[in-house]
């Protein structure tokens, strides 16, 4: 028997929804903030509204679908050749482009979990399988458990340094005695969203990793430290095929202009950009040794965020944290994820967690 009505695979009633951060509901008696989404607090680069004005006037037009400007500034940034760019909505929208390319219906794709709540969205889209290994106590990848789950039906493998939501991020040897168990025909995306706040001895160099392997790629975004995510651009490199793969897939003329524009200026505005990621790290430090001295055992940070486990107790500290005028990103049953913001944010955030039974 047919169905009466057009239906959608079957997979796409499997999927997940993905959650977005909450804004702040504004109060009269004061100013409320947003640590639920790993936004930038700072504005706007110097630069980077008078770039992205200059193509708004332009907007009867279609952008360049080549993304010719940006990959050449990428490019010279980074030392890579153009063929090994892939320009999207995003590095989400790369992981999507990934899994489109590389995954038959039925593949396994191996991740890290907790992680990255987009993941399984997008393997479930994609039709493929998820395979979960879950960090460990301290929230960080257990590589060695995720090497043993690849199995024959592995198609891809998502290492998420720093890992969101947990912290933590893996070194450079871990990564490289991992990738040193990986069939080479397996696909490992190193997912480095958050690699401009990174501070750690034997860090991963991702775009080093590239060069040494023909089945990684690097994603990155302007979202997070570059303070774009209202215009949603990232970027991924790999080898030609990898690349080139990415971009048969990709949206036609996905990136707008004013996205590519305003990213072209970011790059171009970097020392400003690193003197600000130094003043954000700056602040990560001073909340966690507050909360650490409130006596909470809080995973290492490497991103822009500090994670609390709080399983069944989350609900209740995330509407802790709405009475005092912040907003924080709770998973249900397991823990809340809270954002490096502005100062006074993160003095209320030092202070809830001084005051929060735990």
């Amino acid at each position: 028997m047919t169905a009466s009505t057009p239906q959608p695979r079957a997979n796409v009633g499997n999927i997940p929804a993905y959650v977005p951060g909450k804004p702040p509901v504004p109060r009269a008696d004061f100013t409320t903030y947003k640590l639920s989404s790993n936004e930038n607090p700072y504005p706007p680069l110097s630069g980077v509204v008078e770039a992205a004005m200059g193509v708004v006037g332009q907007m009867n037009r279609y952008p360049d679908m080549g993304c010719t400007a940006l990959y050449a500034a990428l490019a010279e940034r980074f030392d890579v050749p153009v063929e090994d760019l892939s320009a999207a909505t995003g590095s989400v929208a790369l992981i999507y482009q990934i899994l489109q390319s590389f995954c038959d219906p039925g593949d396994e794709v191996v991740y890290a979990w907790r992680s990255f709540e987009a993941y399984p969205i997008a393997v479930t889209a994609a039709a493929a399988t998820s395979v979960q290994v879950p960090v460990t106590a301290t929230g960080e990848h257990d590589l060695g458990a995720m090497a043993e789950a690849i199995t024959d039906k592995t198609k891809v493998v998502i290492v998420c340094t720093p890992n969101n939501p947990t912290g933590p991020a893996v070194t450079q040897t871990a990564l490289l005695e991992f990738l040193a168990k990986v069939p080479s025909r397996v696909l490992v995306v190193v997912d480095e969203a958050y690699v401009e706040f990174v501070r750690m001895d034997d860090a991963v160099d991702g775009l080093a990793v590239y060069r040494d392997f023909d089945n990684v790629v690097v994603t990155r975004t302007f979202s997070k430290a570059y303070g774009l995510a209202n215009f949603r651009v990232g970027y991924a490199v790999a080898r030609a095929p990898i690349a080139g793969a990415l971009r048969a897939v990709s949206l036609p003329f996905g990136v707008s202009g004013v996205a590519q524009a305003a990213a072209i200026a970011s790059l171009a505005a970097e020392e400003q950009l690193l003197q600000r990621v130094d003043s954000l790290v700056g602040e990560r430090d001073r909340v966690l040794a507050g909360v650490r001295a409130a006596g909470w055992e809080i995973p290492e940070p490497q991103g822009n965020f500090v994670w609390f486990t709080l399983g069944d107790r989350t609900g209740d500290f995330a509407a802790a944290a709405d009475e005092v005028g912040i907003v924080v990103r709770p998973f249900a049953g397991e823990g809340v994820r809270a954002s490096i913001g502005e100062p006074e944010a993160n003095d209320r955030l030092i202070d809830l967690a001084g005051s929060f039974p735990h």
